[in-house]
């Protein structure tokens, strides 16, 4: 493996212009009405801001391809790309803003697709969620109906934003938890699914068709009143058991596993259980014990199944760091449509620790590396992230010498970041794989409908 020092490339051209360049950007931001005042103002026309828009991203290609991201003086340059993108964002028109409830139908001869997630309880599914739902547009991701609480809302785990719908494996729980005290099995346990109906569910959803899903309760624990679930360009079913089934299997177009391993959910489970609800260290070690021979038998062998699963280890950089996280991307070769993200030169072996001058990172310190390996006998491409980083802005850095990352523009990944900055993850390789995933699944997607579109043109003329 050799390392790769981000100063080795040519970096004495495209710099003449970082001044005019990033002074008319900001020129640019403050001058246009959609700028001023409250970005809600309703004097902003709809087509204005579109405008805004592809103006501000065609500043953004500008100023940044007549820059080399690798020059010393690209950190402020950089940042400011970044940040402009994210202010992009925050200007919609009043009267604009997604609502959960205005899903997008299907269009004619359409097929929805579907995304499976499995992991376990307490692993990030809903910051993931939240990742691929924001990746296909809109501002909201929430609860069908609106949730308890909401008008004629009700106690639900569906969640929807323009185009996806997001499913919770959950739902289709045999028992309640009463009946799993009766069974005694716990949730973990296969015999507890009703995967029957799950498939009969996920199958009518791809072909369009609507269903009456069940509910389980998680804050009573019972099963409610079934809703209405109707298709959406993307169906993405996540929980516990999304890829046991080999019918369901057949029916996912990408599959994902979120793999965090024994010492890094005992830290989790610590901060959280003992630090914040004041648990003793034995009452925690004893939860986990508990859960560990299900999770062993039902839950972790689904790793062989996914195309793409996101490791969270401890760091390799301090063996007495408890908090900082080393997040792999295990990458499966051979998938349709997808194309692995790579660092520098795909198929490469790469280890590189970024200069802190251009991505500021607290000790122990950033490394990437790049590796290609087997994993469950398949051919894979492994992305992997050490370390936290203190100003998200700079990740565009990284971003810079990134391949395959899925990105409509320069810096997109780095406002996708900057998005959902609160979330868990945004600081480290957790929230950066997963934003990655998140943009593989909707280039994904536009693929495959690219591809339905040319059939269904093809069909008509020849009809």
């Amino acid at each position: 493996m050799h390392r790769v020092d981000a100063t080795t490339h040519d970096n004495k051209k495209r710099t003449n212009s970082k001044i005019s360049t990033t002074s008319t950007l900001f020129l640019f931001f403050s001058t246009h009405p959609a700028s001023k005042g409250d970005p809600h103002n309703r004097t902003t026309s709809p087509k204005s801001f579109t405008v805004f828009v592809e103006l501000t991203i065609s500043f953004l290609f500008l100023s940044t391809h007549f820059l080399h991201p690798h020059t010393n003086t690209m950190k402020l340059s950089m940042t400011t790309v970044a940040l402009a993108a994210s202010t992009a964002t925050a200007f919609v028109p009043a009267g604009k803003t997604s609502s959960p409830s205005a899903l997008q139908a299907l269009k004619d001869g359409e097929t929805p697709i579907v995304i499976g997630l499995a992991a376990d309880s307490g692993c990030g599914k809903s910051t993931f969620m939240r990742r691929v739902t924001s990746t296909f547009g809109g501002d909201q991701c929430g609860p069908l109906g609106g949730g308890f609480g909401a008008p004629d809302g009700w106690e639900t785990n569906t969640l929807v934003s323009d185009m996806a719908t997001v499913i919770c494996l959950d739902d289709y729980h045999l028992n309640d938890r009463g009946g799993r005290k009766v069974s005694g099995l716990t949730a973990l346990n296969t015999a507890e699914q009703k995967f029957d109906l799950m498939f009969e569910h996920v199958q009518a959803l791809k072909n369009g068709e609507s269903v009456m899903k069940p509910i389980y309760n998680h804050v009573n624990g019972t099963l409610d009143t079934p809703e209405k679930i109707e298709p959406t360009p993307v169906i993405i079913i996540e929980g516990l058991h999304p890829f046991v089934d080999e019918r369901v299997r057949d029916l996912i177009d990408f599959s994902l596993y979120l793999d965090i391993s024994p010492d890094v959910k005992l830290n989790w489970k610590i901060q959280r259980d003992m630090e914040e609800r004041g648990h003793s260290l034995e009452s925690i070690m004893a939860s986990i014990e508990a859960r560990k021979p299900d999770f062993d038998a039902y839950i972790e062998p689904q790793k062989e199944f996914a195309d793409y699963i996101i490791e969270v280890l401890p760091t390799d950089l301090d063996p007495e760091d408890k908090k900082t996280l080393k997040v792999r991307a295990i990458q499966k070769k051979g998938v349709a449509d997808f194309n692995p993200t790579y660092l520098f030169d795909e198929g490469s072996e790469i280890s590189w620790s970024p200069s802190s001058d251009k991505l500021s990172s607290p000790a122990p310190g950033m490394k990437l590396e790049y590796t290609q390996e087997q994993y469950y006998g398949n051919d894979v491409s492994v992305l992997s992230m050490d370390g936290t980083f203190d100003n998200i802005q700079e990740l565009v850095y990284v971003e810079s010498n990134l391949g395959n990352s899925n990105s409509k523009f320069y810096g997109e990944v780095t406002q996708a970041m900057l998005s959902l900055a609160d979330s868990p993850g945004s600081n480290n390789g957790s929230g950066l794989m997963q934003t990655l995933a998140a943009f593989a699944i909707r280039e994904l997607y536009n693929k495959k409908a690219a591809t339905a579109k040319l059939a269904s043109s093809k069909a008509a003329a020849t009809a």
